[in-house]
């Protein structure tokens, strides 16, 4: 393996917790090998691991744009990442206004729904 995907999984892992990447990882196949090497590479090794902006702001702008572009699969696994991140519920509640005023209401109640929801679902694992 590559520098940067080693480095992709040490973030990878650092922010999402050992149990969600060990779960990924055993659900890879060939298929898809390419595909989680990528975003392993590129998105974990690269763009999470670059110390330009911290953990905590990173978390909150992913939230903002999976909520701005309709990419709402994913805000579960990054409103539990902030567990690991620092972002708090505040927070992202500050870029969820954000995305209301700059991408659209809809998109950011139906982002602070899954919020709520998960959230919830965490507090209860406790």
């Amino acid at each position: 393996m590559t520098r940067r995907y080693e480095q992709g999984m040490t973030t990878r892992r650092k922010v999402l917790g050992d149990a969600h990447v060990d779960r990924a990882e055993a659900n890879k196949t060939e298929f898809d090998l390419p595909f989680q090497e990528l975003i392993t590479e590129g998105a974990w090794g690269t763009v999470w691991s670059s110390d330009r902006i911290s953990l905590r702001d990173r978390s909150m702008l992913t939230l903002a744009l999976l909520a701005a572009m309709g990419n709402f699969e994913e805000i579960p696994m990054h409103i539990r990442a902030t567990a690991n991140t620092g972002a708090s519920k505040d927070d992202v509640l500050e870029a969820f206004q954000h995305v209301a005023i700059y991408a659209g209401v809809p998109r950011a109640n139906h982002a602070l729904k899954l919020a709520k929801q998960t959230y919830e679902e965490m507090e209860r694992a406790t």
